[in-house]
């Protein structure tokens, strides 16, 4: 018989971070600070950008290396940002391979692929150590894209510290 009085202990259905940390015997204190601290600076990331960019829909930030989409957040409920990151990572390493074919790479770094659409504008912008990429998605009525990239490079700084 199950007791939900006072003091009865309730199960949540995600576990402590005890038992995750312990299903992780390869985490040491340091892997452990290192993600704390990538996860911190995501989410403050994120909030900025859904704060303080008009007309945003969705964002991003996605390794290049593995495709492993670090953060993602949309305001549309139909708008998946870790599938487009998927297909955007396609975009990235086209356009990489390209500059690598015509004799560019090492010449010169991509620093934003942007993309006009009827409704919406989509930059992705590449990290200049080329590692990981932003993808932003902004309502073109609600955006100015002078401001959009700005406040994109303002806040993209602290990922630096991470990547």
């Amino acid at each position: 018989k199950r007791h939900h009085g006072r003091g009865a202990r309730q199960r949540s259905a995600k576990p402590s971070t005890a038992v995750r940390i312990r299903l992780m015997p390869h985490l040491n204190l340091s892997n452990l600070k290192t993600a704390f601290l990538m996860t911190n600076v995501l989410d403050k990331f994120v909030q900025d950008i859904k704060a303080n960019v008009p007309g945003f829909i969705a964002v991003s930030v996605t390794e290049v290396k593995s495709g492993v989409s670090y953060v993602a957040e949309s305001a549309d409920p139909n708008f998946d940002p870790n599938l487009a990151s998927a297909y955007n990572l396609e975009v990235v390493k086209a356009k990489m391979n390209a500059l690598r074919v015509l004799g560019l790479e090492g010449k010169e770094k991509i620093e934003d692929i942007l993309i006009t659409l009827t409704h919406q504008i989509h930059v992705i912008d590449i990290a200049p150590n080329g590692n990981y990429f932003v993808y932003l998605v902004v309502d073109s009525s609600k955006a100015n894209l002078g401001i959009t990239r700005s406040l994109l490079a303002r806040y993209k700084r602290d990922l630096q510290s991470i990547f």
